[in-house]
């Protein structure tokens, strides 16, 4: 196998301490928020015992996990179908800039497709210019709609 070979692969439960951990860094990374590791867990362990929540996306190179990510459904009344919402996106620091999310952008769009969805959707942090500039880079166009949210016990 040529080096740098990069297979996106649908994960399985074996990778939730991977995807878990993964998490974590990104929540630190991007709003150095600290997780509570037991929720954590139990949350990445939902989406293997519910597939009808999502599913989780591994981007290995050269036959190592280097990132996933986590994709969620949303019904559409409007357009009578679902939209797929990217979130959890990690990418470790060593394989970043070298096309990780890319192919997992590019796996995510081609199963949209077959699925029949009607879109691609994430949120992404406001400061978070090299994101955006990224997601603009694979097509991906800045939306109109503000999120807001009203977090409960």
């Amino acid at each position: 196998m040529p080096l740098n070979t990069l297979y996106v692969r649908r994960a399985e439960s074996a990778d939730a301490a991977h995807i878990a951990a993964w998490n974590a860094a990104m929540a630190w990374e991007t709003e150095a928020k600290r997780l509570d590791d037991d929720v954590l867990a139990k949350g990445v362990a939902a989406i293997f015992d519910e597939p009808r929540r999502g599913f989780y996306l591994v981007a290995e190179m050269d036959g190592v996990p280097v990132g996933c990510l986590m994709v969620t459904y949303e019904w559409s009344d409007w357009r009578n179908g679902d939209f797929w919402w990217i979130q959890s996106v990690y990418v470790v620091p060593a394989a970043r800039r070298s096309g990780v999310f890319r192919e997992m952008y590019v796996h995510v769009k081609a199963m949209a497709e077959g699925a029949g969805a009607v879109g691609i959707r994430l949120y992404v942090e406001t400061e978070n210019e090299r994101a955006q500039a990224t997601y603009v880079g694979l097509g991906m166009e800045r939306c109109h709609y503000y999120m807001y949210e009203a977090m409960l016990d």
